[in-house]
């Protein structure tokens, strides 16, 4: 099967062509590929590439190079944006999270990501983003967002609970729960769990299955299953965050976790 490499060696993001599979990498390894600006940026345009690239993708892998899927919002970037300018330092949710995710719902082919690690906050949200999800037998899932006092972004708060059922939706968001592959998979949250070191292997393997099959029809299912208002789902998220960011615990919350400290919440 042709493999071709279409991404520079420095990029944040990876998109190769596996034949007719796009494998979309995340590249940012050291940093647990936290999403800053630059891979925020590099992913919306691999979606996009996707898009454009049509019929000559027929599905796609979201995959991570490193220990950690993604541990989500770089903390380190939003720090320096809650002191420089507070007022926009939510802006990032509008203007580069609900593209990206509503991008990646739009694509009319089968999306699978393959997890190790850790994947957690907007890096859930984008595992949620796909139809199939594979992770290794030590991967962890968390929201994350109330432990630094938000909500939640990426339209994680309708996929987690169509994902799992809104009981245990909202256990794991209230509570800021972390739960490991095996218990993913038996509440749904996961479909498959494979050894350490083979998820994206295994990932790569679905794909291809997939892109095999009738993708005129899985886009049909696709479109049918998301018929619920992602859009409005985004945009509330967003109102959200913006009003629990002008909030001192968000703001303590994060001096607390770049610090190694466990934060205080006074509720306002």
């Amino acid at each position: 099967m042709a493999v071709t490499e279409t991404a520079p060696d420095d990029a944040r993001v990876g998109y190769t062509l596996d034949g007719d599979v796009a494998v979309l990498e995340l590249r940012r390894p050291a940093a647990g590929n936290a999403l800053d600006a630059p891979l925020r940026r590099e992913l919306l345009a691999a979606v996009r590439r996707v898009r454009d690239d049509g019929t000559r993708v027929r599905a796609v892998l979201l995959a991570a190079r490193g220990r950690h899927f993604c541990v989500g919002q770089d903390l380190k970037e939003h720090a320096r944006a809650l002191e420089h300018d507070p007022a926009s330092a939510f802006a990032i949710v509008r203007a580069q999270y609900n593209p990206l995710v509503s991008a990646l719902h739009a694509l009319p082919q089968p999306v699978v990501v393959a997890v190790e690690g850790a994947c957690v906050g907007a890096g859930l949200g984008l595992a949620l983003c796909a139809d199939l999800r594979v992770a290794a037998e030590s991967a962890r899932f968390a929201t994350a967002f109330t432990g630094i006092g938000l909500a939640a972004d990426t339209g994680v708060s309708g996929a987690l609970a169509r994902a799992v059922g809104p009981a245990r939706a909202a256990a794991l968001m209230l509570l800021d729960e972390r739960i490991d592959a095996e218990a993913a998979r038996r509440c749904g949250l996961v479909h498959r769990v494979v050894p350490d070191g083979a998820a994206t292997d295994e990932g790569l393997a679905l794909a291809r299955r997939l892109a095999a099959g009738p993708t005129a029809a899985y886009a049909e299912v696709k479109a049918l299953l998301r018929l619920a208002d992602t859009a409005d789902v985004l945009e509330r998220e967003a109102a959200a965050q913006e009003r629990l960011g002008r909030t001192e615990d968000h703001r303590a919350a994060v001096r607390a976790f770049l610090a190694g400290d466990r934060p205080t919440f006074q509720g306002h």
